[in-house]
């Protein structure tokens, strides 16, 4: 039975794999150009102490303005989600579900149980890979549309092919909430 909950010390290190394990599975795109080797690179480091410790800093961080939320089978996390509430929309930052989980209804479980934090006075925003159609489509089921705009973070540039993952703007109108 899948569980939603607040993260423990104990899930920092599932937490990293599901973050890896899904972009892993979800982010190569020969014709974008981002590799599997791209995807390693960037997430070698995910399990050193500094990046642990930077992780449970980021999960156990009690500021009002964000929630971090993880999907457990037993003691084994299978799923994450970071909502943030921004000064003129609220945003939802992930929703990852370990490929092996994905299409039993844990993403739809963790927005359920997210979106309740941000009210209905703002609209919400998240960001997807333009090839994710897989993501676009969970998006558009829970209420999501494509705002038109598109965009490249820096954040998201791989650390070999040098490529910038692109993205697209998907929106919930606060007043459909």
């Amino acid at each position: 039975m899948i569980k939603v909950q607040k993260p423990t010390k104990e899930d920092i290190k599932g937490i990293q794999q599901v973050f890896y394990k899904t972009w892993l599975a979800t982010y190569p795109n020969e014709e974008v150009g981002v590799t599997r080797e791209d995807i390693k690179e960037r997430f070698k480091y995910s399990l050193s102490e500094n990046a642990l410790s930077k992780r449970a800093n980021e999960i156990l961080d009690k500021s009002l303005d964000q929630l971090f939320i993880v999907a457990k089978d037993e003691a084994f996390v299978v799923g994450v989600c970071k909502v943030k509430k921004n000064k003129n929309y609220n945003e939802l930052e992930a929703i990852y579900v370990l490929p092996d989980y994905q299409g039993k209804g844990i993403g739809k479980i963790l927005w359920n149980s997210a979106k309740g934090f941000f009210g209905n006075k703002q609209n919400i925003i998240v960001s997807v890979a333009t090839y994710n159609q897989q993501a676009i489509n969970f998006y558009q089921k829970i209420g999501f549309v494509d705002t038109g705009k598109r965009f490249a973070k820096e954040k998201y540039r791989m650390p070999l092919s040098k490529t910038l993952v692109p993205e697209m703007e998907m929106m919930i109108d606060a007043k459909n909430l």
